[in-house]
């Protein structure tokens, strides 16, 4: 809306003091020609706005034009700042509220405690987008378009249609009553239910979406950690295989990481950790296990021993002669 983006250029110039007509159109996502029209209104309001010409041009408020807020401290302030700072896709698609309320927040401050927290939050990354290892992490996209009418559907209680690409399926339509959002190491998931079953969708697979007037079939209200730890436990109980393994405590959050859930764990006589893992399918358990080579120890089913036995077989045979 243009009252929101006329708000976020008043604060965007209280914060640098002056910027160009180019510089504002890229922090609002808007063109040159916008901001230009936005600055005339913003004049013709009374707000007091000027433009300096030349090299080092640009637009600026008249000194001692801001409004300090003085019930938020260092702490509070410093904590919606980092927040603000998490690497990934913007949760649910509110990226460019979330900027405009973090530009508010820095505004808001006293002129004090302003530099001090923005200052702070530089020192903290929260979710870069490689770990320590250089392995990238890879967030989901799901169209803007998409999932405001996901949003939308979800906060009215109303039903909804989804364009929605199921593995290994074509894309399909269909309509279910949105119960929830639930967002899990940078992927979105849409809880539901269609036609009275539970259904969990990836929100990345959503190629389109449309908000239905109808109201939704959902109780008024709902504990959706509750309902998202049952959805979890009947997606683990469906077609996964458990496996038994052994594995060296260093190589754990490794053995994890490749994993889709831990059923079990306790120590080994050994020092080693014994543990109760499930994977997709038993190609999906030997790929795991063979990453981490003699740290790990696959104790059933035996059918993945077998599995792993007849690897390493091969591959002594292969390097026993010379090349």
């Amino acid at each position: 809306m243009r009252a929101d983006r006329l708000v976020s250029l008043v604060l965007l110039l209280r914060r640098h003091g002056r910027l160009t007509a180019d510089t504002l159109a890229r922090e609002l996502e808007v063109s040159t020609r916008t901001v230009l029209r936005d600055i005339e209104a913003l004049s013709a309001a009374g707000v007091p706005v000027y433009a300096e010409r030349g090299r080092h041009g640009g637009f600026a408020l008249l000194p001692g034009f801001r409004t300090e807020l003085t019930g938020l401290n260092h702490d509070e302030a410093l904590a919606l700042l980092a927040a603000g700072s998490a690497r990934g896709e913007p949760v649910f698609g509110l990226g460019s509220a979330l900027a405009s309320a973090m530009r508010k927040v820095v505004d808001a401050l006293p002129e004090g405690h302003r530099a001090t927290a923005s200052d702070a939050a530089q020192r903290f990354l929260v979710e870069p987008e490689t770990d320590l290892l250089s392995r990238r992490v890879v967030g989901e996209e799901v169209p803007d378009t998409a999932m405001i009418e996901v949003r939308r559907a979800v906060l009215a209680g109303h039903k909804l249609r989804i364009h929605y690409a199921a593995t290994g399926e074509t894309p399909q339509w269909r309509t279910v009553d949105p119960i929830g959002l639930v967002t899990v190491r940078d992927r979105g998931y849409l809880l539901a239910t269609r036609s009275g079953a539970d259904r969990t969708y990836r929100l990345s697979r959503v190629l389109a979406a449309e908000e239905l007037p109808e109201p939704t079939q959902r109780p008024d209200r709902v504990d959706l950690g509750r309902v998202w730890r049952e959805r979890c436990a009947q997606f683990l109980s469906s077609g996964h295989i458990p496996v038994l393994v052994r594995v060296n405590p260093a190589r754990r959050e490794d053995l994890l990481s490749t994993a889709v859930a831990v059923r079990a764990e306790e120590p080994d006589a050994d020092g080693r950790l014994r543990l109760e893992v499930t994977f997709q399918d038993s190609w999906h358990a030997e790929w795991a296990l063979w990453q981490l080579g003699m740290d790990a120890e696959a104790l059933a089913p035996q059918s993945l021993r077998t599995s792993l036995r007849d690897r390493a077989a091969a591959i002594a045979a292969c390097y026993g002669s010379p090349a």
